[in-house]
């Protein structure tokens, strides 16, 4: 089974459950976002993203 869901939604979710959840404060989950998307215009971008498809699929199943 496949699931797609955009980013964003995820975000959201995320972003609900880490504030109201585990109380985080508003500013660090804005940090964390920010730096995650600074983070992205780095070197460490292919690492990341390979890492994020591997984490997909074997989530999904469908790993090699």
């Amino acid at each position: 089974m496949t699931v797609h869901l955009p980013l964003i939604a995820l975000l959201a979710v995320l972003g609900y459950f880490g504030l109201k959840l585990t109380r985080v404060p508003a500013w660090l989950l804005l940090v964390l976002l920010l730096g995650g998307f600074y983070l992205a215009d780095t070197r460490l971008a292919p690492v990341i993203d390979s890492g994020t498809r591997s984490g997909v699929e074997v989530v999904n199943g469908t790993d090699k």
